[in-house]
This record gives C-alpha cells, sequence and structure tokens, in this order.
C-alpha cells in the first residue's frame, strides 16, 4: 500500500521529461542506403559526376547545371521487407510493406541566350524520401545470462535512490519496475535499505520475446541552383531541409522457463509507444568538371544537419510476480498526470563527402543519341560525429546536459566512420535504356565483432520521348546489422543478428516543358 500512495500523490505533482534517446536512434539519421528518381536508384545511387537527373539536388547540386530546359518530376513506390533474425540460437521471421517514393519536384534550366562563359544556369526544387522506417521485427530467445529488468537496478543503484525516488523519478521505466514489484529492495543486518534486485530468475533460464512496429521517414527538401561554365565547368549549391517523422511501438516480454509457481516470476510485459518529430537545415555544395567530352570528374559536400526534434514517450509495465504480490499493472500516465513524456532537443547528423567519376560513351551534344556511360561514387560518412545537446534555452537543465555528455561520448566510442561505394551503367537503345548497378555500404561499428553492412543491386528500364519519359526500377537491398534489445553496463550484452532484405520498386514519369 505504500506504493500505491507514493503513485497517487506523484500523479498530482509531477509532470515529468525524460531523456530516451539510445544510441541505435542515431543510425536513423545517418546510416540509409540509396533513394532517388527510378534513374538514380537503378544506377546503384551514383550521381555525383553524371548530373542530368533531379536526384543531383540531393547528392550533388552541381548535376542540375546540365539542365537547359525545364522538366517536372513524380516518383511513386513501395517497398516489401522481409526480415529473418537469429537471437540466441533461436530464428524468426516477419515481413511488412509499405507505401514509398522517390525524388519528385522541378526543374527550371535558363540558357544564356548571349556570348559568354555563363552557358546557362539551373533552379531547382524537390522531395525526396532518404529513409523509410516502415517496418516490423519480432524475435525471441532463451537466456540464462542477463535480463531487461536488469538496467532498472542498475539506474537505482547508480543514483543511490531511496524508495521515495525510485517510484517517482523514472516514470517512464524504473519506477513502474518498482511498482509492479518487478525490481525490489534489499535491506542489510539492520533492516534498511542496502539496494535493489530484480526478481526475474535468470539463473535458471527465461524466454525473451521483442516484437517493435515502426513507421515514418526522414525526408528532405531541397532548394537547389546551379551554374554551368562553358559546358565544362557546373557548381551547385542547394539549401535543405531534412524532416524527419518516426513512430515504434515496442513490446517486450520475459517469461518464466521453469513453470515453478512459487519462485515470485511469472513473466513482465513492457510496451512503449515512442514517438520523434522535428526538421532542421543543412547544405550540399559540388562541381562537376568534364576532363573532355568522355571524362566527367565530381565533389560534393554534404554538411551536418542541424536540427531540432521532440520526442513524446508512454511506457506501461505488468509484472506477474505469482505469490510475492500477483499481477501489477503500472504506466507512464499514471504516474504523470495522464501526460506523455516530452523532450526537445538539438541533433547534429554526419557530414558527407563524395568523389566520383563517369565515363560517357559517344559522347555528343544530343543526349539522346549518346551510347550510354559508366558512372562511380565513393562516399565518406562519420557516423562517430553524431552529437546531441539540450537547446540552448535549456542549459540549466544539468540532468539532460549530463545525459547528452554522455549518450555522445557514447556513440563516439561505439561507431566510426566508414566507405561508401556506389556504381552503375546505362546503354542505350533510343528511345529505350536499361540500367544496372549496385552499391556498398560499410559498417558504422567500431566494434568488429559487430557484423553490419548494406548491399543493393538494382536494374532498371527507361523510356523517352519527345520531352516524355518514364523510368521503372527495382532495386534489392541486403541489410546486415545487430539488435540490442537491451544494454548493460555491468556485463557483456546480447544481440540478435538481423538480415533485412528489402525490395525498393521506384517509378518515375515525368516531362519537360
Amino acid at each position: 500500500m505504500k506504493r500505491l500512495f507514493l503513485l497517487v500523490f506523484t500523479a498530482f505533482f509531477f509532470t515529468l521529461s525524460l531523456h530516451a534517446q539510445q544510441p541505435d536512434d542515431a543510425l536513423k539519421l545517418g546510416w540509409f542506403t540509396p533513394n532517388g528518381s527510378a534513374r538514380n536508384l537503378a544506377l546503384g545511387g551514383a550521381n555525383a559526376s553524371l548530373g542530368g537527373d533531379i536526384t543531383s539536388n540531393h547528392i550533388n547540386p552541381a548535376g542540375i547545371g546540365l539542365y537547359k530546359t525545364n522538366e517536372f518530376v513524380l516518383s511513386p513506390g513501395f517497398n516489401l521487407n522481409n526480415n529473418n533474425i537469429n537471437y540466441l540460437n533461436t530464428k524468426s521471421s516477419l515481413s511488412k510493406n509499405a507505401f514509398a517514393y522517390g525524388t519528385s519536384g522541378v526543374v527550371f534550366g535558363f540558357p544564356n541566350r548571349y556570348q559568354g562563359g555563363l552557358a546557362s544556369t539551373a533552379f531547382s526544387i524537390s522531395l525526396t524520401q532518404l529513409a523509410s522506417y516502415n517496418n516490423h521485427t519480432y524475435y525471441k530467445g532463451s537466456n540464462n545470462y542477463s535480463s531487461y529488468s536488469e538496467k532498472y537496478v542498475e539506474e537505482l543503484v547508480r543514483d543511490g535512490a531511496n524508495e521515495t525516488a525510485a517510484l517517482q523519478n523514472y516514470v517512464f521505466g524504473s519506477s513502474l519496475a518498482f511498482y509492479t514489484y518487478l525490481i525490489d529492495t534489499t535491506l542489510n543486518a539492520a533492516g534498511q535499505l542496502s539496494g535493489y534486485k530484480s526478481l526475474v530468475p535468470v539463473g535458471t533460464g527465461i524466454e525473451q520475446e521483442r516484437d517493435e512496429d515502426t513507421k515514418g521517414g526522414l525526408h528532405e527538401l531541397s532548394f537547389a541552383f546551379a551554374a554551368n561554365a562553358a559546358d565544362r565547368l557546373y557548381l551547385g549549391l542547394g539549401l535543405n531541409i531534412p524532416i524527419l517523422g518516426y513512430n515504434r511501438d515496442l513490446t517486450y516480454t520475459e517469461r518464466d522457463l521453469t513453470n515453478n509457481a512459487d519462485n515470485n516470476f511469472g513473466y513482465f510485459t513492457y510496451k512503449e509507444n515512442y514517438r520523434t518529430n522535428g526538421f532542421g537545415v543543412n547544405a550540399k555544395l559540388g562541381l562537376i568538371y568534364k576532363l573532355n567530352s568522355t571524362v566527367r570528374l565530381g565533389f560534393a559536400f554534404h554538411t551536418p544537419s542541424f536540427m531540432q526534434l521532440t520526442d513524446k514517450q508512454r511506457t506501461e509495465i505488468t509484472t506477474n510476480t505469482e505469490n510475492y504480490a500477483g499481477i501489477v499493472k503500472a504506466s507512464s500516465d499514471e504516474f504523470n498526470s495522464g501526460n506523455a513524456g516530452e523532450v526537445t532537443y538539438r541533433v547534429t547528423t554526419p557530414y558527407r563527402a563524395i568523389g566520383s567519376i563517369s565515363f560517357v560513351f559517344n559522347p555528343v551534344e544530343e543526349t539522346r543519341k549518346q551510347r550510354g556511360f559508366i558512372t562511380a561514387d565513393i562516399e565518406y560518412v562519420n557516423y562517430r560525429g553524431i552529437r546531441y545537446n539540450v537547446l540552448p534555452e535549456n542549459s540549466g537543465d544539468f540532468e539532460g546536459v549530463d545525459y547528452y555528455k554522455a549518450l555522445n561520448d557514447v556513440i563516439k566510442d561505439y561507431y566510426k566512420g566508414n566507405i561508401n561505394v556506389k556504381v552503375g551503367g546505362e546503354i542505350k537503345f533510343d528511345p529505350w535504356a536499361i540500367r544496372l548497378g549496385g552499391a556498398y555500404y560499410g559498417s558504422p561499428y567500431a566494434d568488429a565483432a559487430l557484423s553490419a553492412n548494406r548491399i543493393m543491386a538494382s536494374g532498371g528500364i527507361g523510356y523517352r520521348n519527345k520531352g516524355f519519359f518514364i523510368d521503372l526500377t527495382l532495386a534489392q537491398t541486403f541489410n546486415t546489422d545487430v539488435n540490442f534489445p537491451y544494454r548493460l553496463n555491468d556485463k557483456a550484452n546480447v544481440f540478435a543478428e538481423a538480415k533485412n532484405n528489402r525490395s525498393n520498386i521506384v517509378a518515375t514519369v515525368g516531362f519537360k516543358f
């Protein structure tokens, strides 16, 4: 009854914020495979020296400098996800499909009718989906080494929390675990509080089950300008607004494997709804230089995105401790006056640097008479450069400052910079074109034991005639990654080996005007 009284007291007097960002959340903003128009996707996302595609806005804005006419582009798409996960030698699979889209927008080309070094200029507005978060993963396995509940024990012991603090200061996790008796006190010989313990009987084995359904995406609105100097040097600048919308519904359960009704544990279930929304700003600048009519070189630099995000979270824990306290349920809404936990913060995403080369076959001025090309991009991304910070007006929030400093330190240790490679080619049979491409994205993890990469293979066809064009592409991405159901400080963390196969179908329709 003491715990119930404190719960009611807390609900009247506390409306708390949260700091719930994890190292895994950082990768949503940096580690994603190519997207764009169907043509660009078919080329493996390689476009930094090729140009002539609206997706250049989001890769190398100098590429729109090749335009001398106006163009409208629309790129609807569809994603098919298949997940196969191995957790503690137990395999699970699940799939989810969702609508998507590639780069869509408009390009305005302005040829210079007068003699001079500036042959033309171009301006473009476009929207693209950098990353899709629409997915559903599920896995389970038997564990006699650790429990999710131990992270609550670590938190309470670390803070030296007394019983009152344990019930009211951690309303999105540890307080719920303590109230439902998933976590209980330990007493010294004098009967005084000496610490906390989990009632989960890890030593005799537990079944762990995790189900996560995610929705949303990372989108980018781009305003790009490019100049064409003598049809040889192209310079471009893009100002962009990244827009993030993310929703996660998570259910995590641990069950006793012994069926012993007298060991004070039957199961516990943790449920969470987590939403992130926000936007930011970044810049992209680049150049394309034609060494001759056949060879093109490209370079682009993407500044970090400076974003302001808002997280909202609701959590719930149900615990069955059998004869000890029975089934007890508690939610963050009860502890937090019916409000979701909410926090607004700043994020700086990784910068990117891209170098590229293209070879054009039969390089005549009239592109429809060209026979094809081969192009390749190499890209460096500094994943460990992701940074979280409180808002400037919250600089006095020392708890938040300390939390983000610790999180940033973990990110610096946990991730590394790495190289991504994208290649593609096209053969033309006017008015048709056939395209093939591929991409390899290296692991962002500093620990070599965490096997992760992303490999994409793509192919497509295109038709162009009298100012109208339509392209169709199928891109197959093979993602190898790891998923941590929880993280502990005092022992090695268990993780699931995840393999995701994503089919991305994109059609691009456009016309010149």
